[in-house]
């Protein structure tokens, strides 16, 4: 069990159920109550993903709910945060939390990574709270690890960049999905949707498929020296040549004549075993294995994270 070194009270914030009952575990928050659990000396919460999303354009003005080639583009002033009708009540748990004045800190347990921080950020925005924030950052669910963390827990201030990243990122995809996904609907009058990564990755798979249904196949000449080497045959085969009678002239050169093998030489050569995987190449060999989608292949990575089986998936990082 953690022990905390201090006598404060504190908050904790997860991102998920599962990840709050496991924190809440080590944490000795064994009394349940809706929409958090409650131990002698702190309390572990959670969302349930985002639970606040920048607004839609009529939502900062009526003329928006009509689309136009005229209203755009369309950039907020000042950035408006909705939150999801479904998960209300549990946004209001977490408001009610982190407006509590018995706690001395809040902790962000929320997943290691930006949009973690995004996550976050966003309800301690729109709760109005002004509790100090440190912030949990573990990539296992280990009891072990989440002790570690616990014992090294970091002030907000140090992720302030990548929390900053992770509001440039959101209002990225807002700017390029709300503005273009309107003006390629008006200018080709199809209901079209363009998002800042969903379109390059699309234009890839197209431009790869138009590879392979425009593919030409192309002859190509080889030119073959066979050499007898110590009662052993070596085959020496020169590069493609697109011409049939550049090939032949290479061989024409070489035909009769005696060729030299100087030395041979043995080495036995020593491979590295491949690093483990990041999310990427997982989902590559899952779907070229096994046929799992890249959704599918990370549903399966996060399950197994959260009952502690691999540490967290959503890294680029094979350490």
């Amino acid at each position: 069990m953690y022990q905390n070194p201090f006598t404060e009270r504190f908050l904790v914030i997860a991102e998920k159920p599962s990840v709050a009952r496991t924190i809440a575990s080590v944490l000795a928050c064994t009394d349940r109550k809706d929409g958090y659990l409650e131990g002698p000396d702190s309390v572990v919460s959670w969302c349930f993903g985002h639970l606040a999303e920048y607004a839609i354009p009529e939502e900062y003005d009526e003329r928006y709910r009509k689309w136009s080639l005229e209203a755009l583009p369309i950039i907020p002033e000042k950035w408006k945060l909705l939150v999801s009708e479904d998960k209300a009540k549990q946004f209001g748990i977490l408001k009610d939390l982190l407006n509590n004045r018995d706690f001395t800190y809040v902790v962000n347990a929320c997943d290691a990574g930006r949009e973690g921080e995004l996550i976050f950020n966003r309800v301690y925005e729109l709760s109005g709270s002004r509790m100090p924030v440190k912030r949990l950052w573990i990539s296992s669910m280990e009891d072990s690890a989440i002790r570690e963390g616990f014992r090294n827990l970091k002030s907000a201030e140090a992720y302030r960049n990548l929390a900053e990243a992770s509001v440039c990122r959101a209002q990225a995809d807002w700017l390029v999905g709300m503005n273009a996904s309107r003006a390629f609907t008006k200018v080709y009058d199809y209901r079209l949707s363009v998002g800042r990564v969903q379109t390059p990755t699309l234009a890839m798979l197209v431009d790869r498929e138009n590879e392979i249904t425009n593919f030409q196949k192309q002859q190509y000449f080889m030119t073959h020296l066979l050499v007898e080497s110590m009662g052993k045959t070596i085959d020496a085969v020169s590069e493609h040549f697109t011409d049939q009678e550049e090939a032949n002239r290479l061989a024409g050169m070489c035909r009769g004549r005696m060729a030299t093998v100087p030395s041979i030489e043995r080495r036995t050569k020593t491979v590295a075993p491949p690093k483990l995987y990041n999310l990427t190449t997982l989902q590559r060999d899952a779907n070229r294995l096994f046929g799992y989608t890249a959704a599918k292949t990370l549903e399966c990575a996060q399950s197994l994270y959260e009952n502690k089986l691999i540490t967290y998936p959503r890294t680029d990082s094979n350490y």
